[in-house]
Order: C-alpha cells, then structure tokens, then sequence
C-alpha cells in the first residue's frame, strides 16, 4: 500500500453516467470529470439540486424512479462508462425506503441491456473486512458500535455489492472512511481487495477522484478498493 496520485488526464474522453450526482460525491464526480473532458449524463431526481454550472458536455437527465429499468435504459445507451455515488443520507432513510441496493440491481440490469461493461460505485469501509493491524478498540469496539448504529444503512450497502458482484459489469466499489467535505488532494492511501489500515477519513472530493481513476485502471476490475487519507 502506498499514497495513491492518479491523473484525470485521460484520452479519449469517456461519455459517462452518473447516478446519485445531487450528493457530495457525486457531484464532484461530476465537476471532476467535465474538468477531464469527458462528457457527462447526471441523472437526477431534482435538478436543482446539482448545483454545477451549465456545461456543453453536461446533461441533465431527470429520473424519478431510479427502480424503473426501462428509464435507466435510455441514460445509458452509448455510455462508455457508469458510476453511481447512490447512498442513504441517515440510516433511518435506509430502514424506511432503502434506495441504493434495489437502484443498483436495476442500474446492472440496465447496463446489460445497453450493452455498457465499465461500472465503479461507492460504499462503505464498514462494510468490507475488518483489518487485522488495526486496534484492538477499533475493530472489537468502535466497528461493532457502528456496524450496529448504521446497521440500516450498510445492509442497503452490502445489497448493492452483492448485486454488483452478480452482474456481469467489470466493475469497482469503492469503500471509503467517514466522508469529509475538504478539497481534492489527488494523493490518498489505497488498498486494492481490502480497507486501508488506520482508515479514519477522507475527502469526498478525493472518493470522486478515485472512483474515476478506477474506470480506467484494470487492476481495480472486479474488486473492492478500499481508500483513505
């Protein structure tokens, strides 16, 4: 494991589509990747709520049902790649109307039909194995307690990989520490089929980095990366 500093200087530019694109992380997803040259469909419930100007290679698709695959289908006809930033906002919004696992078993459906292969996605560090130089606190107190509190919002999580990992997309997941709102940095920790030890936190804005470095970075396909400052 070591500092992890890709570039978003990539050629050709990539047509994507980004699920959850009115989130911390999507929306940067979003900033980032028009910053690269690609082209970007945001698919949203709200477009209000994207808050990045207007741009000539970005659309706005309003999606109201993200469940519905017979909407998904035409935002990712003649993509080349797709990622979903998808997460509960609280654990009580998973356990009420769990969003992520159902919008993502659809989004794969979808993606197969479209014929679009290239998949990343976010989840949770919490949500992959335990790592077994962390403390003796982290992993048999901190963990479990947590595990326990958002146990709502990781069970949506682990029904989005388990879709993810049954699907027939080359795909990423991305698992991330607590999510802070700080700039992008380009240069965080990354561990490919595992969590990074000592993981505490990292930035949205660099979670949106490395889900878009993935996309092009074969050894990450078929994998969780775990990432952290």
């Amino acid at each position: 494991m070591s500092k992890y500093s890709p570039t978003l200087e990539w050629e050709p530019a990539m047509k994507l589509t980004v699920f959850g694109a009115t989130g911390g992380v999507g929306r940067e997803v979003v900033r980032q990747a028009l910053d690269a040259g690609h082209e970007v469909t945001a698919v949203v419930r709200d477009p209000a709520r994207l808050g990045v100007p207007a741009h000539g290679r970005l659309h706005v698709a309003v999606v109201r049902d993200l469940t519905d695959e017979e909407a998904l289908v035409p935002v990712l006809t003649g993509r080349t790649a797709v990622i979903s930033a998808l997460g509960a906002a609280s654990n009580k919004q998973a356990r009420l109307a769990p969003v992520t696992g159902p919008s993502v078993r659809a989004i794969v459906s979808a993606m197969d039909r479209a014929g679009v292969r290239r998949l990343a996605a976010v989840s949770a560090a919490p949500v992959g194995p335990d790592v077994e130089t962390d403390g003796v606190i982290a992993r048999k107190v901190f963990l479990p307690v947590l595990r326990w509190a958002l146990r709502d919002l990781y069970a949506d999580l682990e029904v989005m990989e388990a879709a993810i990992r049954a699907s027939g997309t080359q795909w990423t997941v991305v698992r991330p520490p607590r999510l802070l709102d700080k700039p992008r940095t380009g240069n965080y920790r990354r561990v490919i089929g595992a969590n990074v030890p000592d993981a505490r936190t990292i930035s949205r804005a660099d979670v949106a980095d490395a889900l878009l470095a993935s996309l092009t970075d074969p050894a990450t396909a078929g994998h969780a990366v775990g990432v952290a400052a």
